[in-house]
């Protein structure tokens, strides 16, 4: 047998910058949700154009890529069409589930919360405070109430991967420009939207204009795995993200909350979140291209810091599902206990242990599963390796 025919590939080593991105959306999500959370000052949202849900969504087309769109170009008979698509459909009804977990559990709490004590209207809409006439319109996702409407969005934009992938392989200028089109016409006729039963305007993240966001991940990623991980970024370019990075900060930082007279050095129009203004999804890209293209994100992506905001991206749906649920309840502990000192602490340390303490024991298991599939393979291999003959007894 040829030695070298024989010898196993060198498996290629995970790019953790990727998922320690995802692991610091998470995080400011966390406390973002949280009005009163004092947390949220130092977050995107309060420093920038954009805020978590763009690198959430982002990141989301970043690792469909990876996930789908390869699968799809693998091709029979562990991978094409076929392949692709159960597991997207298999991806979208765990979403589907999380996402009725969540809601259900979010209207029990705040109607059993409200016989102890009151509860502000803007924590469920009124539509949701009473009776159950409104079960269907959740269950088929016409109604998304608010910190509540991400998950059906990522529903949508998988079930359009397949024909991303179709466009794409026929050009990818051609994906490009459809979907940039789609994102113009979303942003001058704001109306186009999918009906929401709980908002005249519809959706809040209207998917028209969101995937585009996602598109521009997947091309990431195609443009990344050719370049050995690295987002192919010349000097000049970084250095233009970097500015306009600072910029935001510059731009959005809020001055008044810190006591300090504006110092906005331009009159930028507002940055309509709903239909992603252009501000938003330009800073989103500008931190891709910074952290993908970054040799010291790399490494620090390998330092235990790194290494645990990784582990947080690599189960954000888990730890977003439940970091929502831990944010409803913090909002109403605030609300009838207030937000000092004890309780911001109290508050942010218990979310924090929560989500990471869920994500440590589910890449416990995940490492444990791979174990044991890498045994059943081995197993298997030496049993196909062994004589026809057997032991040579009796």
């Amino acid at each position: 047998m040829d030695q070298a025919a024989s010898t196993p590939r060198p498996r290629k080593r995970r790019d953790h910058r990727v998922d320690a991105l995802r692991g610091v959306a998470l995080l400011m999500m966390l406390c973002d949700h949280v009005p009163q959370d004092w947390l949220n000052r130092f977050t995107l949202r309060n420093v920038g154009f954009a805020d978590a849900a763009e690198i959430f969504v982002l990141l989301a087309g970043y690792a469909s890529w990876l996930a789908y769109g390869r699968l799809i170009l693998r091709g029979p008979p562990d991978g094409g069409w076929k392949a692709a698509f159960g597991r997207i459909l298999r991806r979208c009804w765990r979403l589907y589930l999380f996402q009725m977990v969540m809601l259900f559990v979010s209207v029990f709490t705040i109607r059993q919360w409200r016989h102890y004590d009151p509860v502000p209207v803007d924590f469920l809409e009124p539509e949701l405070a009473h009776g159950s006439h409104w079960l269907w319109a959740v269950l088929t996702l016409q109604a998304l109430p608010n910190n509540l409407n991400i998950l059906p969005l990522y529903i949508l934009l998988l079930l359009a991967i397949p024909v991303m992938v179709w466009l794409w392989k026929i050009s990818a200028k051609l994906l490009l420009g459809v979907s940039f089109v789609l994102w113009c016409i979303a942003n001058l006729d704001p109306s186009i939207n999918i009906p929401n039963w709980l908002d005249p305007d519809g959706w809040y993240f209207d998917p028209l204009a969101w995937q585009f966001i996602f598109v521009l991940g997947m091309l990431s990623a195609i443009l990344a795995g050719r370049n050995d991980g690295h987002l192919p970024s010349p000097r000049w370019l970084r250095w233009v993200c970097g500015i306009y990075l600072v910029w935001g900060v510059w731009e959005c930082f809020p001055y008044r909350d810190w006591g300090l007279p504006p110092l906005n050095p331009l009159p930028v129009p507002h940055a309509e979140k709903s239909t992603l203004a252009l501000w938003r999804w330009l800073e989103a890209m500008a931190i891709l291209v910074v952290v993908q293209s970054s040799g010291t994100a790399s490494r620090f992506s390998e330092t235990r810091g790194g290494q645990a905001l990784a582990v947080l991206g690599r189960h954000s749906l888990e730890v977003f599902s439940l970091g929502t649920v831990l944010d409803l309840f913090a909002r109403l502990v605030m609300n009838s206990f207030g937000t000092g000192w004890a309780i911001q602490i109290a508050v942010n340390v218990g979310g924090l242990a929560g989500v990471y303490g869920v994500a440590l024991w589910l890449d416990h298991h995940r490492r444990q599963a791979a174990l044991m599939a890498g045994e059943t393979r081995a197993q298997a291999q030496r049993e196909a390796m062994r004589p026809a003959g057997g032991d040579g007894g009796g």
